[in-house]
């Protein structure tokens, strides 16, 4: 009979397609991972993987063997997660993913409240972008992700938790420095500073500003705190979310902050689950815990 043990190891090496790697992965040696992977090819009657010294590949039936793997691995760890529910509520581990334009601003908020109310909780923090974000949550590999919407999640559940606006960041000497309010019509495309592509922020503000990618400023960045320093520096103007202006803006007095005039939200901020995630419940809580977090500032 095929083992769990021999699925953990089969999910590794499909995700590595690597031996060693995934080996590595998962905490065992190459030749023990290497005989439990022929042992459960031997039980199945047939090929999962091609392997030679150079590379991996999953033969055709190998990937329909995996992707019922994956749904067993995926209903094993419900199943442990609801066994985890009958304790305290958040006091197990919890695998949580973040974009990187709400980590940085959300973990200094959460993580206090979290140890004050709940210190039995292991807090597992992966960032990524949404894409790689919704993949690892649909293959069980996160029990929950923050992502901001609106986003593509098709076949996961929202819970949505706030919303906010974003504020153009520009050089205090600015011509729209001292304006109450900035209309996007106000705005300087070819001045304006985004994220590079993937990040789900820059489609956020273009959308806000009713503008296309084609007419922004040649300089993108990786982070907010990159746009924003290239801000102070004259370079151009950037956008930036209302929770991350504490951190990046009101510290520097070389840059001032004005609201979008444009009707929001901007963006929603989302714990994504499972549909039939049994852990929801925790998620509520983690959700009540946030926003009071975030109310009291």
């Amino acid at each position: 009979m095929i083992s769990l043990k021999q699925i953990h190891y089969a999910l590794a090496v499909e995700q590595t397609l690597h031996f060693k790697k995934a080996a590595e992965h998962c905490a065992v040696s190459q030749s023990a991972l290497s005989t439990a992977l022929a042992e459960m090819e031997k039980q199945l009657g047939f090929q999962v993987f091609e392997r030679d010294n150079k590379k991996v590949l999953v033969t055709p039936i190998g990937r329909q063997m995996l992707a019922m793997a994956r749904q067993i691995k995926l209903q094993v760890d419900d199943l442990h997660r609801l066994v985890d529910q009958v304790n305290e509520p958040l006091s197990a581990t919890l695998s949580l993913g973040m974009i990187p334009t709400v980590g940085p601003y959300l973990l200094p908020r959460l993580l206090p409240a979290l140890a004050r109310e709940y210190p039995s909780l292991q807090l597992n923090v992966v960032e990524e972008q949404s894409q790689d974000l919704v993949s690892l949550l649909r293959n069980g590999d996160l029990d929950t992700a923050i992502l901001a919407l609106p986003y593509d999640h098709q076949g996961l559940l929202a819970l949505n938790f706030w919303a906010e606006n974003f504020f153009l960041v520009t050089h205090v000497d600015d011509s729209l420095a001292q304006k109450p309010v900035v209309h996007a019509s106000e705005l300087q495309p070819s001045r304006l500073m985004l994220l590079k592509e993937g990040h789900c922020l820059k489609d956020h503000a273009l959308a806000a500003c009713r503008l296309t990618a084609e007419t922004t400023h040649s300089l993108q960045a990786t982070s907010l705190l990159t746009l924003v320093q290239m801000a102070a520096g004259r370079l151009g103007t950037t956008l930036v979310p209302e929770m991350a202006l504490e951190q990046l803006v009101h510290t520097n007095p070389r840059l001032a902050c004005i609201p979008l005039s444009e009707p929001g939200p901007h963006r929603e901020l989302a714990f994504l689950v499972r549909p039939n995630y049994p852990g929801v419940d925790d998620i509520q809580l983690l959700i009540a815990l946030l926003k009071r977090a975030l109310e009291n500032g």
